[in-house]
């Protein structure tokens, strides 16, 4: 996708965030819950663009990885951001042992790059330049802003959802004017992850074969991103992350995985379709 249309599909994505998150405030709160989470979706919206890669790094516990803590995988980065054409990113790293990596930001300029401790340490040079390849694709492609919002969307539908929740557990509502009553929250309460995954989804699936061709390109072969895919792919499925279902489209391989149900719901498209394809382009 080129970059003027993810920009047309970021403002969308907000509009809706927008407009659901008052939607929600009114279901819950009526006119006043309307204003007051207006209020709140217009500052998250705000913070959601300017701080994109904080939020990100939060959510998955990142801390900054400097030249001297790391040289090999820092020059390693050099080479393929000067492959790819764009700026060198921040890069961080988590302490998860579960091998996976992500990008952040709002755009080439103010991107990062975080991988886990696990990535470090099962990947061989081709393979981890493979991954890292992967996500300055993401970045070079400009979808790394959408899916940073869409991870803030997710996680302020599930966090509604539980305000919901609570709401009737101690008896908020029931009020015509002022309160949701239970006919009003219950969709809220139900629908609401649902809705959460959907958005994630919506954004990600596309986006991951897009970057992995690009990744291809840029590490200037696509074996090491393919035998990359299959190793993370089985550990997903026996080391679990502990990272927020709001973030786990951002990953190159889905982090939950190992939890079955949320399988179900998969943000990334299968492994073995990405592998084929990988293998399919010659490059």
């Amino acid at each position: 996708m080129s970059g003027l249309g993810n920009q047309i599909k970021t403002l969308l994505l907000m509009s809706s965030l927008t407009i659901l998150v008052v939607l929600i405030g009114g279901a819950l709160g009526g006119q006043s819950g309307m204003m007051m989470a207006l209020i709140f979706a217009l500052i998250m919206n705000g913070g959601s663009y300017w701080f994109s890669d904080r939020i990100a790094l939060s959510m998955t516990g990142a801390k900054p990885l400097s030249r001297n803590d790391n040289i090999e995988i820092y020059t390693m980065v050099e080479r393929l951001t000067s492959n790819a054409g764009i700026p060198m990113p921040g890069l961080y790293i988590t302490p998860s042992m579960q091998p996976n990596a992500f990008a952040t930001g709002r755009n080439p300029k103010h991107s990062a790059v975080a991988v886990t401790q696990g990535l470090l340490n099962i990947l061989n040079r081709e393979e981890l330049e493979g991954v890292i390849a992967h996500e300055l694709a993401h970045i070079k492609n400009r979808d790394v802003l959408i899916s940073t919002i869409a991870a803030v969307m997710a996680g302020v539908i599930t966090t509604m959802a539980n305000w919901a929740q609570w709401a009737l557990m101690f008896g908020a509502g029931g009020d015509e004017e002022e309160g949701p009553g239970f006919l009003a929250a219950l969709p809220v309460i139900i629908l609401g992850p649902i809705a959460a995954m959907l958005v994630q989804m919506a954004v990600s699936r596309s986006r991951e074969y897009l970057a992995d061709s690009t990744g291809a390109r840029i590490a200037g072969h696509s074996r090491g991103l393919s035998n990359a895919l299959l190793k993370l792919e089985q550990a997903s499925r026996t080391v679990p992350m502990d990272v927020s279902p709001a973030a786990s489209h951002l990953f190159i391989v889905n982090p939950l995985s190992a939890k079955r149900l949320m399988n179900l719901f998969s943000t990334h498209p299968s492994t073995e379709d990405r592998v084929r394809r990988l293998q399919d382009s010659n490059i």
